[in-house]
């Protein structure tokens, strides 16, 4: 609901829900009664998952970010603070940057075996046809087909073209005017 529209008793619902989460998080870790395997998640951190499977944490920043809801900001501050409550600054920025680097080298092999493979199917293309079309198709002498004098016709044209052969290929066909058509 906007905030115009929320009752008094909805405002205190948010405002002991905020309170409940804060007390939830303040609670000291006690390392007598966490006796669990070395990587093993603390109950602080297995709180903090179960605030982001029930999507808590998109709701905390949601109410961080709006600016109709300023007045849960110190409340979603101090949430936020007990959230990062065991961890160090540099814990949190080798954590981020050495999975950003794993991430990127892993992404830049795999581009970069993708551009590999790309390459070859481009060569392989282009030794399958050639690379530039030839217009010459070559020049035949047709045996048997006398042209001016007593030597053989020369076939400059492709030999798919050799059947509508005719002497007059290439000629101008003569305008013959409408009265003298037959």
């Amino acid at each position: 609901q906007d905030w115009e529209q929320r009752q008094e008793e909805d405002t205190l619902l948010i405002e002991r829900i905020l309170l409940l989460v804060r007390n939830v998080l303040h609670v000291p870790p006690d390392p007598t009664e966490e006796q669990g395997v070395d990587g093993d998640a603390s109950v602080h951190d297995r709180v903090l998952w179960a605030l982001h499977i029930s999507g808590m944490d998109d709701l905390l920043k949601f109410l961080a970010s709006a600016q109709a809801e300023q007045q849960w900001a110190l409340h979603v501050l101090e949430i936020i603070s007990l959230m990062f409550r065991d961890q160090s600054p540099e814990e949190l920025a080798a954590l981020g940057q050495g999975q950003a680097a794993a991430e990127r080298g892993e992404d830049t092999r795999e581009l970069e075996t993708l551009r590999q493979r790309e390459l070859a199917e481009r060569r392989a293309r282009a030794l399958q046809r050639p690379s530039r079309h030839s217009r010459f198709g070559g020049s035949y002498v047709l045996q048997g087909l006398k042209a001016i004098g007593d030597r053989d016709v020369v076939f400059h044209k492709g030999l798919h073209n050799l059947k509508s052969y005719s002497h007059d290929l290439g000629k101008e066909m003569r305008r013959v005017p409408r009265r003298r058509q037959a």
